[in-house]
């Protein structure tokens, strides 16, 4: 059994990760298609992971996070630093969960068979799958706003089809549906066209956003005469008010990257080295991030002397420059932008979730359609206006994802050392590393259900009783520190992977052995 390693520290992968997608004999069809098998040979490099965190920060929906930190009674300045320190721990969180998908070359749902066994990984899978449809539907909602930007502007005799007291159905517009029918379609075009298609149009994506995004920023500020206040707060915090603030918006901005954080692995999974994963991920989130943070700082303090107010949404700035040009081009390409996140973030993960549950029957392609139809289904337009319905539902899904990312830490890192059993995760053989009890990790189930219990009621006990509600910006950190906590003293009890004995408490070694 071959062991394999990835620098600086040892992760031990038995069996070959290199060659085809690898579907050996002995590998259970019950868990087993060439989308879930894996990689026979990485090709991403540090760019592709680059520009895929481009796309993920330069959209809509974090233009708009960024900019609502102000409302919190933040200065600039202190906005700033907590976007920087949120993004800093995000790279620190990525870098950890990348490993195990990318030693094996095994996407996010496979990967968590180490922890929960080969069929319990459904349970994180359907969660993460869930919540993954929820802000399909809503992103592309968005991103239908913004066509209709253009759609308005070009012709505008079309606005009485925006007008849902006219032509309206379910409480969304006629040129509404037009424009979400459009999006709809053209992201199942990219994503039915694979994996490879998809890295080249994220590869477009972000740099994209970049330009016009500079673009605008410093056309405003010529507009602005260069002098703009970047005191944006409406209100005045002072003493430790500031610091508690500052912390939760940091734990804000940590949140927000908690889905992609989480399955970062069916990306990480392409990439030819770790060093490669955490070279990509430097530049793609602190360095990246630092840019988006001055682009939003400044644009927004821009808007105040040029348009009489404070604008954090990006597509409602374009829509105020009185050039059909400008309009054209910056709401076109924040669709492209929010189209290009929404696939990376919000498709191939249910993708590759829903395969998980029967590979059979379900490939990824079936997979990410079953998304993209459930994303109607909901009606998001609808949803996405109600404050109660998305703190219920996104609140309380969303509250999982952190004992999930807790429990598949302390599982790879603390429990098993960073040594997987490739052939393992696709057999379901009594004897196999992550069989279980009939093939279920009855140890992580207790532990999501202790810690999910915690982090759920941090989301809505506040919300009902009206009280201390600012423990609720915290229910990612309180679900992933008490997951990983539970999980380890929980699985070292049960002895999994023999962490019980005194033998596991031994350093892995760092010779790389073959054979």
């Amino acid at each position: 059994m071959a062991t394999t390693q990835t620098n600086p520290e040892p992760v031990h992968v038995s069996a070959a990760a290199v060659g085809g997608p690898i579907i050996k004999p002995g590998y259970d069809p019950q868990l087993t298609n060439e989308d879930l098998a894996p990689l026979g040979k990485q090709t991403w490099n540090s760019y592709n992971i680059f520009a895929f965190w481009m796309s993920d920060v330069h959209s809509v929906g974090g233009y708009v996070t960024a900019g609502s930190l102000f409302a919190l009674g933040l200065t600039s300045w202190q906005v700033f630093i907590c976007l920087i320190v949120g993004i800093c721990i995000v790279l620190y969180f990525c870098n950890l969960v990348a490993r195990p998908s990318q030693a094996a070359a095994v996407p996010y749902p496979v990967a968590s068979r180490l922890s929960f066994g080969v069929k319990g990984a459904n349970i994180p899978a359907i969660i993460r799958g869930a919540i993954a449809v929820a802000w399909y539907g809503v992103q592309t909602y968005l991103a239908a706003a913004s066509l209709n930007v253009v759609l308005l502007k070009l012709w505008p005799d079309l606005a009485p089809l925006a007008d849902v007291r006219i032509h309206g159905f379910l409480g969304l517009s006629a040129l509404g549906y037009v424009s979400y029918g459009v999006l709809w379609v053209a992201q199942a075009i990219v994503f039915w066209r694979g994996m490879d298609s998809i890295r080249k149009f994220i590869d477009f994506c972000g740099p994209a956003v970049y330009v016009v995004m500079f673009v605008l920023c410093g056309y405003l500020l010529w507009q602005a005469g260069f002098d703009v206040n970047l005191n944006l707060s409406g209100k005045e915090l002072s003493g430790w008010a500031v610091v508690g603030t500052m912390v939760s918006a940091t734990a804000l901005v940590v949140s927000y990257f908690s889905g992609p954080m989480l399955n970062f692995g069916d990306f990480s999974r392409y990439v030819t080295t770790f060093k490669q994963v955490e070279k990509g991920n430097f530049w793609g989130l602190p360095v990246n991030f630092l840019v988006f943070s001055l682009l939003t700082v400044l644009t927004a303090a821009a808007t105040v002397p040029v348009f009489g107010e404070l604008l954090t949404d990006p597509v409602e700035t374009v829509a105020r420059i009185d050039n059909t040009f400008a309009i054209v081009l910056g709401a076109l390409t924040f669709t492209i932008a929010t189209v290009g996140i929404n696939i990376v973030a919000n498709f191939i993960s249910p993708a590759f979730d829903f395969s998980n549950v029967n590979p059979q029957k379900i490939s990824w392609r079936v997979g990410g359609m079953i998304a993209a139809v459930g994303s109607i289904l909901l009606t998001p337009w609808n949803w996405y206006s109600n404050d109660e319905a998305i703190h219920y539902t996104l609140g309380v899904l969303g509250a999982l994802i952190g004992p999930l990312f807790g429990i598949l830490i302390a599982d790879f890192y603390l429990i098993r050392k960073q040594k997987i059993v490739v052939d393992d995760l696709f057999t379901m053989d009594p004897k196999g590393e992550y069989h279980y009890t009939d093939g279920y990790n009855v140890t992580a189930i207790t532990a999501l259900i202790g810690s999910g219990v915690l982090s759920i009621a941090s989301v809505v006990l506040p919300k009902l009783l009206g009280v201390a509600g600012w423990i609720s910006d915290y229910s990612w950190f309180i679900g992933c520190g008490v997951g990983f906590v539970l999980y380890y003293f929980l699985a070292k009890r049960a002895n999994i992977a023999g962490s019980g004995t005194p033998s596991a408490a031994e350093p892995v070694p760092a010779a790389v052995s073959e054979g």
